[in-house]
């Protein structure tokens, strides 16, 4: 990792944050995106105190000119990424007839069009150079379905289908796609998103056990070294995924099961 530079999004908070530390930890050069300044600074003091390499850019990653201008700095400042980590995802839980358009958009601006953009903009580099690691962080709702979470469910859906079909345009060229994930990771998520933590199925895989950032990132740091193309954490999701493949309305019916009696409003 001594010599590796590492893109993570997201890395004001939570699993990007973690994620960020434990690439520094083990000697890679890490570049920091998120919105907020301060607490992306913070993170970046945080890592060069313990003897680590980082550099804060701060982006709204729901932007596509924005993003296009801090990666050519990026190119200009810092080089291509080795490894790009596509952590940054928003969106609460909430039934459609209460999601207004405008939150739609902001769900699908990220994860997805974040990770499509970014990625899109460091690719031809990779391409050219014949090396490296993309990896996309998402949530159970990338290959599960229950109620009251439509256009988040929609845009985990998105990335698990950009990074599927990302993998089968860059095989053969020296460049790896890991999809991530994740169960229920205790972050800052649910603080920012009111609401979304009561609509999640009570006594269900997809709750427990709740992962730390800090297992969340170890995940994903050992499935990009290992270049696997799916990491699954919590194990016995995979379970889940399986059963759901096999059997989805038995899986959809226990899901609603589960869930609460009194949804927010």
């Amino acid at each position: 990792m001594a010599s590796k530079l590492v893109l993570v999004t997201g890395a004001s908070s939570g699993i990007g944050e973690a994620t960020a530390k434990r690439y520094a930890a083990s000697g890679a050069r890490v570049l920091l995106l998120a919105r907020n300044a301060q607490r992306l600074d913070e993170v970046a003091d945080a890592i060069r105190r313990a003897g680590g390499a980082a550099t804060a850019y701060k982006v709204d990653l729901a932007d596509a000119g924005t993003i296009a201008e801090t990666s050519a700095r990026i190119a200009r400042e810092a080089g291509t990424p080795d490894i790009l980590i596509n952590n940054a995802g928003a969106g609460r839980w909430r039934p459609l007839a209460e999601t207004s358009a405008e939150e739609a958009l902001g769900m699908i601006e990220v994860p997805y069009l974040a990770a499509f953009n970014l990625t899109r903009a460091f690719l031809p580099a990779m391409l050219a150079r014949r090396s490296g690691a993309i990896a996309c962080i998402t949530s159970p709702a990338s290959y599960l379905i229950w109620p009251n979470a439509a256009a988040y469910i929609a845009a985990r859906h998105a990335l698990l289908g950009f990074t599927e079909a990302l993998r089968a345009d860059v095989k053969g060229t020296g460049i790896d796609v890991t999809l991530v994930v994740l169960g229920t990771v205790e972050t800052p998520y649910w603080k920012h998103n009111p609401g979304s933590r009561e609509r999640v199925p009570a006594g269900n895989p997809i709750l427990a056990p709740v992962l730390s950032p800090e297992e969340a990132a170890d995940a994903i740091f050992r499935g990009v070294e290992a270049r696997k193309r799916r990491v699954v954490k919590p194990a016995i999701l995979r379970a889940l995924f399986l059963l759901n493949a096999l059997s989805p309305r038995l899986v959809a019916r226990q899901i609603r099961r589960s869930l609460p009696k009194q949804q927010p409003g």
